[in-house]
């Protein structure tokens, strides 16, 4: 199309196209088509399709995604070019699930694998680098699971596919805070501030009071009084 065609003003051209009227009655055609496939191939790249995408399932998504959009659109694409698509990506969904099964290896390196963000209510920051996981979103996970202290934290893991999963600590020890730091007055109404004191960066605890001292887990250098 020439710049000389665009006018802005042109609703017909906005609206319905270059394409002829009778295009869309096909479009309905087309799109009930599509939809069927999408439908099949949903079906036949498993369960898990329905539940939670894995970064496999993704491509594939965006795959039929992208398959999808000129044929419907365009009068001059047939619909075959979806189902070769379809077909392939399908086969390739499979193809990986079932290698995945068969070989750990092949899954951890399809899928990713799990990460242990905090251990005994210790963040791991080294850890949480490498997954991308920034300290106030760990806190925003444990604030969403009604935690107030990392001491209340066995466990969090990051899973291969993107979700946190919270072991919470059956015998709770004192820890760091993870409310905001200036909501100090609903932090005291929550937690009780005790003599041990707590790293500031990992929540590691240390009950030496000497000057001068570095956390042994992360080097951190400031130290505040912990919760319980």
């Amino acid at each position: 199309m020439k710049s000389e065609d665009i006018k802005i003003n042109d609703w017909q051209r906005i609206f319905i196209g270059d394409v002829p009227i009778d295009f869309y009655p096909e479009v309905i055609i087309r799109i009930a088509i599509i939809y069927l496939v999408l439908m099949v191939s949903m079906r036949l790249m498993g369960k898990r399709m329905a539940s939670q995408l894995s970064r496999n399932e993704m491509i594939g998504m965006v795959s039929l995604a992208a398959a999808i959009g000129v044929p419907l659109q365009s009068s001059d694409r047939g619909i075959l070019a979806i189902v070769v698509i379809a077909a392939i990506v399908i086969s390739i969904q499979q193809l990986v699930a079932r290698l995945s099964s068969r070989n750990e290896k092949t899954e951890t390196l399809t899928q990713g694998n799990i990460t242990m963000l905090i251990e005994d209510g210790c963040l791991k920051l080294h850890e949480m680098k490498k997954a991308g996981i920034t300290r106030e979103r760990a806190f925003s996970q444990l604030r969403g699971d009604s935690l107030n202290h990392l001491g209340e934290v066995k466990r969090l893991y990051f899973e291969a596919a993107g979700t946190f999963t919270l072991i919470k600590n059956d015998n709770i020890v004192p820890g760091l805070p993870i409310l905001p730091i200036w909501d100090k007055e609903y932090q005291a109404e929550l937690s009780e501030v005790c003599d041990d004191l707590v790293c500031e960066e990992c929540g590691k605890v240390s009950k030496e009071k000497h000057e001068g001292r570095r956390c042994e887990n992360c080097n951190h250098s400031k130290f505040i009084q912990a919760v319980k």
